[in-house]
């Protein structure tokens, strides 16, 4: 199918929401809308609502193209999401939710809320890395100089990476379309019994490893050709380095620092999927990317368990409310907990709520 290549051909193309409408029923169903229930292609569609019918009886019969995808149950236009989506895919260093706000005419918090889905829709898992690949670590967090007095007491406990959230990287250099590609994520420590499986996870046995004097990495040498530079020596001997992935470290750091300027650690690996997103996608032009971010909207749809719902209001899990929130509606509570809540595992969830309760009751019973 057709899509347009540039910006000013974007602006066009997606102004007229019909034709956003078309675009995503020809993307989604290129061989014939069926149900997205059932699979039936026996439906009937209602033009004005935009929307089709299964003639097949069965429970949500009635279904529009937002359905089984990170737009689902969205009252935002399908204008408005394709044209945040064209805005964070094909920015160098990422675009802010403040920037989507404006240029969109809608509020912060939903600029935010789109941007999150966006970025699941860029998730991307892949297949297996080989050949030669580079495997290195960096840490994500401020600097300890530009911290007030008092946070930095908090957040700084000791040396190099302390108080800061680790972050793990694999590089394959050259690979299937002769362009390297990138594979990061948010690990707990930076330990073997950490670094360690998810190079085996990811990595073919036999491949060249590259990485550098790290004693987490020693025990490679089993499964694959791993082979390491000492950066207090030396950055490069030959083809042993890892300034592919320090290239893609300072890519991540320049968008963070530039343009997102505080991401908390719980939402830190959304960002880390933009970034590898775009990076493994630099070679191909504007269009093309757009279309991938598209095609990576269907079957995505981050949920909000109840249950934490419940417990963010003070009914049923636990109640939240503490002298400082009592003027808070149970609407107001359940926004203040969303970002513990969004793409977060429920234990984790519930383990921050707890964690930051505890918190809470210290520092009043400190200042008591």
């Amino acid at each position: 199918m057709s899509y347009p290549k540039g910006l000013l051909a974007a602006i066009h193309y997606f102004s007229d929401l019909d034709r956003c409408h078309d675009f995503m029923v020809a993307f989604r169903w290129p061989n014939g809308v069926t149900c997205s229930t059932c699979g039936s292609a026996d439906l009937y569609y209602k033009a004005k609502r935009h929307l089709w019918q299964c003639k097949t009886k069965h429970p949500k019969q009635e279904f529009t193209a937002k359905v089984g995808t990170i737009m689902e149950d969205s009252p935002i236009g399908l204008d408005k999401w394709f044209a945040a989506a064209w805005m964070v895919t094909n920015a160098k260093n990422g675009t802010s939710s403040y920037e989507i706000a404006r240029a969109l005419e809608v509020t912060q918090k939903t600029a935010w809320f789109m941007l999150q889905r966006i970025r699941a829709a860029m998730q991307s898992e892949g297949g297996m890395l080989n050949g030669q690949v580079e495997v290195d670590e960096t840490f994500i967090g401020g600097k300890a100089r530009f911290m007030h007095p008092d946070r930095r007491a908090e957040k700084i406990t000791g040396t190099g990476g302390m108080g800061k959230a680790a972050v793990m990287g694999l590089l394959e250099r050259h690979g299937p379309d002769g362009h390297s590609r990138v594979r990061a994520k948010v690990v707990k420590n930076v330990k073997r019994k950490t670094l360690a499986p998810e190079v085996r996870e990811h990595v073919t046995p036999g491949s060249e490893v590259f990485s550098d004097a790290l004693k987490s990495y020693d025990d490679l040498n089993a499964d694959y050709i791993h082979q390491v530079i000492d950066h207090a020596e030396k950055y490069v001997e030959g083809q042993v380095h890892t300034n592919g992935l320090e290239n893609f470290w300072s890519l991540l750091k320049r968008c963070i620092k530039g343009t997102y300027v505080s991401v908390e650690p719980f939402h830190l690996f959304r960002y880390i999927d933009e970034e590898s997103f775009r990076f493994n996608t630099r070679e191909i032009n504007d269009g093309q990317r757009f279309a991938k971010v598209v095609a990576g909207m269907v079957g995505k749809r981050p949920r909000v368990d109840r249950r934490i719902y419940d417990a963010s209001v003070g009914k049923g899990g636990g109640n939240m409310t503490s002298k400082m929130e009592k003027d808070e509606t149970p609407f107001q509570r359940f926004e203040r907990t969303m970002r513990h809540i969004v793409s977060v595992p429920k234990k984790e969830v519930e383990r921050r709520i707890a964690e930051e309760r505890e918190q809470r009751k210290a520092k009043r019973k400190a200042n008591s």
